[in-house]
């Protein structure tokens, strides 16, 4: 059965967000959105009954706004907008992010600032309904002036063009509207410039990103917990009076979520003269430095969850009557945000990496080395942390800031750019790569684990030991792995976590 959600225009949660990404729903939008959209809708029409010269609406675009183009030829104008910008290239974006950037953007003509029909919106979302979803080509924006090219191919769709997918097969955009009742549009003023103009891809792009963390963030903590126990390390860096001391919240929860997840072991006690004096950081660092990591992503959720209620193309109408041109099509807010959940994401894995090579090494884990009881003979995890390292090293590199590598457009009118839209779908390579660390860590916690099992861990890491070997057998010979990878890389994306784990992740709060 389809979920539903009610859109309100401005107060859209990240939760909703988050279920429209995970599969189909059905999607409403609020009544009270309705008169507002017919206001500002009005007020475009006067301007063009009245002959005004309005930047959008019956001028020319960017360099060319201020060619006045004639009252007969508007509906021209917007369909050519349209037309020429759909210069995208590269794979289609994801049916999840197609998702998202069909709410986002009814959500942002539904605010009411836009000047268009509330029809056009009612078009966006029944496409979303039925599953009908664009095919936007993934490459082409520099995330200003709004993610024109990926958003023009959306366009194209709503005026019977371009491309979509209707239950699987790739359709025409006329045949795509048919498939949910509807005749193609013919755009009136202003309608294209503001179906284009807007941050709704680089946005979704991002907001997908920022769910993928969140999914690889916690199965870190869980990966880092079984390390923990592997090498049977101390629970007291975890000790609550240490977190409170320095007051980071990011590291406070991120200590308060391990405890939980201990919380029951028989293990810890079991050693409490051992004369281990300290783990090695990626053991004894998990709060400062997941926690970094949360606050980090706390702070782009905050971030993306104002832009994918916000009204981002231009000009802007206004109750009292006003046209306003500006530049909230302007991504860097994304930007900044994608950076910064790069950054966390090379960390998670980072940190990850560290813990599995510590693992593998007998003179710091105490366990058999690489994990396999005849090696030499057998390799056991050996290859399978040079995969991580090398994921490693190539998040480090993708993790370098996109927000910084500005280039002019549009012979220099558009002469700073954000480039949020690369740095956004950059990121769904850099936490696939992170699950991939992540659950290679965990199975090799699980294998060290697995060498004393005379006492148990706390109830929440057995579920998550039983989990792990429902995907994954122990590693008694070497065996081909990649399988058994993929299927880590699966559960580290997943999005069921314990209770202790979620209750600290952004769009789950």
């Amino acid at each position: 059965m389809a979920h539903n959600i009610t859109l309100h225009p401005g107060r859209v949660t990240l939760a909703e967000l988050r279920r429209i990404h995970a599969g189909p729903v059905q999607l409403a939008l609020d009544a009270s959105a309705r008169a507002l959209m017919q206001a500002s809708e009005a007020t475009v029409q006067r301007i063009v009954e009245e002959d005004q010269v309005v930047y959008g609406i019956n001028t020319g675009f960017g360099k060319l706004a201020s060619t006045k183009i004639a009252h007969d030829r508007l509906a021209e104008l917007q369909r050519n907008l349209v037309l020429s910008h759909s210069v995208g290239t590269g794979d289609a974006l994801p049916d999840e992010v197609v998702r998202l950037i069909l709410a986002t953007k009814a959500v942002s003509l539904a605010r009411g600032h836009s000047g268009v029909r509330p029809a056009l919106v009612d078009a966006l979302l029944a496409l979303a309904n039925a599953n009908v979803l664009p095919v936007i080509p993934a490459k082409g924006s520099v995330g200003a002036s709004g993610d024109l090219a990926p958003l023009a191919h959306l366009a194209c769709v709503l005026i019977g063009e371009g491309l979509a997918k209707v239950k699987g097969a790739v359709v025409s955009g006329a045949e795509a509207m048919r498939s949910v009742g509807l005749e193609p549009f013919v755009l009136g003023p202003k309608e294209g410039l503001a179906l284009l103009n807007g941050t709704q891809v680089s946005t979704s792009l991002a907001l997908a990103g920022l769910f993928g963390a969140e999914s690889v963030f916690a199965a870190g903590l869980v990966a880092g917990a079984l390390s923990l126990e592997a090498i049977k390390g101390s629970v007291k860096p975890f000790d609550a009076r240490i977190h409170e001391a320095r007051g980071q919240p990011g590291q406070i929860a991120v200590a308060a979520a391990v405890r939980a997840l201990l919380d029951g072991s028989a293990i810890d006690p079991s050693h409490p003269n051992c004369g281990r004096v300290q783990d090695p950081y990626s053991i004894r660092c998990v709060p400062q430095v997941m926690g970094a990591c949360l606050d980090n992503l706390h702070h782009a959720a905050r971030v993306l969850a104002i832009e994918a209620n916000a009204a981002s193309d231009n000009p802007l109408v206004f109750e009292n009557g006003d046209v306003i041109s500006g530049g909230n099509f302007h991504a860097e807010p994304v930007a900044f945000a994608a950076d910064i959940i790069a950054l966390a994401v090379a960390e998670i894995g980072a940190i990850s990496e560290r813990r599995l090579s510590l693992l593998l090494d007998p003179g710091l884990s105490g366990l058999p080395a690489f994990l396999i009881r005849d090696s030499g003979a057998n390799s056991g995890f050996m290859i399978a942390q040079v995969t991580a390292a090398a994921l490693a090293a190539e998040n480090q590199c993708l993790a370098n800031p996109s927000s910084v590598t500005s280039l002019p457009t549009s012979a220099n009118q558009e002469d700073h750019v954000s480039m949020a839209t690369y740095g956004a779908r950059r990121l769904a390579d850099m936490v696939r790569n992170a699950a991939v660390m992540v659950g290679i860590e965990a199975m090799a916690a699980a294998q060290g684990m697995e060498f004393d099992r005379s006492l148990k861990s706390s109830p929440l890491i057995e579920q998550q030991f039983a989990a792990i070997r429902e995907r994954v057998a122990f590693l008694a010979q070497d065996r081909y792995l990649a399988p058994d990878i993929e299927a880590m890389r699966a559960w580290a994306q997943q999005s069921a976590w314990p209770a202790p784990l979620t209750a600290c992740l952004p769009s789950h709060i």
